[in-house]
């Protein structure tokens, strides 16, 4: 039997999935879009779990200012995070914040 956090962390997949390239949008959105709305930080842990080789596209969840946010892997997944958006056409300022009104989804 499935347990109730991994059905969530399903609905989250399914909600990244979707994020077109060149977009990004935020933990909290994608909380909202599973209609899960509150559940930011549980996105972010569902990010962090997925394996190696996986379909979901997450570096394209930043945090509500538009930036990339530390992860437990250090700074190297923030330079993964950032080059692979870069390679999208994702825009970083100067502060390294990407306008959500230019590149945000939905």
């Amino acid at each position: 039997m499935e347990n109730k956090s991994s059905a969530s962390y399903e609905r989250y997949y399914d909600v990244v999935r979707r994020i077109p390239v060149g977009r990004v949008t935020t933990y909290g959105a994608v909380a909202h879009e599973a209609g899960l709305p509150g559940r930011a930080r549980q996105v972010g842990y569902a990010l962090a779990a997925l394996p190696d080789g996986s379909d979901v596209p997450w570096h394209r969840v930043v945090n509500a200012r538009g930036e990339i946010s530390e992860r437990s892997g250090g700074r190297a997944f923030a330079r993964i995070q950032r080059t692979l958006l870069e390679h999208e056409g994702v825009d970083f300022d100067a502060h390294g914040r990407i306008d959500l009104e230019r590149h945000g989804w939905p």
